[in-house]
């Protein structure tokens, strides 16, 4: 695990100054009003039931074949 730290930190110290995003403009900081704007257009447009349905088959989907 320290490998990839090392590597990572190494490669970082080599790009140029003008590729490293050092401040940001934040336009919204209203993070929990942004969640729960997706929260509810995610429930209205009814992807909640795929996600609900996805689950329970890939549930019973691993339990049908799980070895041992």
């Amino acid at each position: 695990m320290e490998y990839l730290g090392d590597l990572i930190s190494q490669n970082f110290w080599h790009l140029p100054v003008n590729l490293t995003v050092l401040a940001q403009n934040v336009t919204d900081p209203n993070v929990v009003g942004q969640m729960q704007k997706i929260w509810t257009s995610f429930v209205k447009s009814g992807q909640i039931w795929a996600l609900l349905i996805g689950v329970c088959v890939g549930y019973v989907f691993r339990n049908l074949t799980k070895y041992g």
